[in-house]
């Protein structure tokens, strides 16, 4: 396997499990690699050996959890995250495929980082300004870094949208006219025959969703007159679009539809 370098670095399965588990470290690698030349975290190899420990184990659980975390810790970081089963011993690790960011890349809470050899450097003044100026101006909803055919879009999702727009009463005539497939041109959910960010946002597969890294995800927390936590409703496995999802919230949440009758 490939040393740790300037694409490449590895961390413990610790590092994401237990107690132990850093989100905002992990977070930062991300933002390294996104704002350089993109890169890959090998998490489950441990620092100075090549390959995960014999029988190491990985769920499903947490490759879902580290998909999440990462989107909710950065900013214009797209990742893909997949098991990856050593033949040499049958220990598997988690590999964390980080692409080059067309914009600014940073943590949630505003902190800039980049990729030198095998140093995550912090971005301060000048630094960052000028990753601002180098960086690509295109609108991350038309960017199709995912490489995902326009063929394997959701058809339920698509035919949902179509009807949603014909049934607007501020989409123009000759719009509304167009056929399933010249709306998902007109409207770039797709380009150059692979589906763009806001294509997989609309009419993409749940999977697809999920592997944008930064995919809407809302959750309900309702506290009563003590502080404390008496109901919770999310909405975090990506089988919905964001059409939806707003929707569902209204739909979902009793509280937003309450009201009280006031004697006149």
């Amino acid at each position: 396997m490939c040393p740790e370098g300037q694409l490449i670095d590895d961390k413990s399965l610790r590092s994401v499990t237990g107690a132990s588990a850093d989100w905002a470290e992990l977070a930062k690698d991300c933002v390294c690699f996104a704002n350089a030349q993109g890169g890959t975290l090998r998490v489950g190899i441990e620092d100075g050996e090549e390959h995960p420990p014999a029988g190491q184990e990985v769920t499903d659980e947490l490759i879902d959890a580290v998909r999440k975390r990462i989107g909710e810790r950065t900013i214009n970081v797209s990742v893909t995250v997949q098991r990856v089963v050593f033949a040499g011993n049958g220990g598997a690790y988690i590999e964390v495929t980080v692409l080059r960011a067309h914009g600014p890349a940073s943590t949630s809470d505003g902190r800039f980082y980049y990729r030198v050899s095998d140093v995550c450097k912090p971005l301060v003044g000048e630094d960052i300004q000028r990753l601002l100026d180098e960086r690509s101006a295109q609108p991350w909803e038309t960017l199709s870094s995912l490489g995902i055919p326009k063929s394997q879009h959701d058809p339920a999702k698509l035919a949902d949208l179509a009807s949603r727009i014909r049934a607007s009463d501020r989409v123009k005539d000759s719009v509304k006219e167009k056929s399933d497939d010249e709306l998902i041109d007109h409207y770039f959910l797709a380009i150059g025959g692979h589906l763009t960010n806001l294509g997989v946002l609309c009419i993409g597969s749940r999977e697809a969703r999920a592997r944008l890294g930064s995919a809407p995800s809302i959750q309900f927390i309702k506290y009563d007159a003590d502080a404390k936590k008496v109901h919770k409703i999310s909405w975090d496995d990506y089988s919905l679009t964001p059409i939806e999802l707003v929707e569902a919230v209204w739909r979902e949440i009793p509280d937003f539809r309450e009201y009280y009758e006031l004697p006149v």
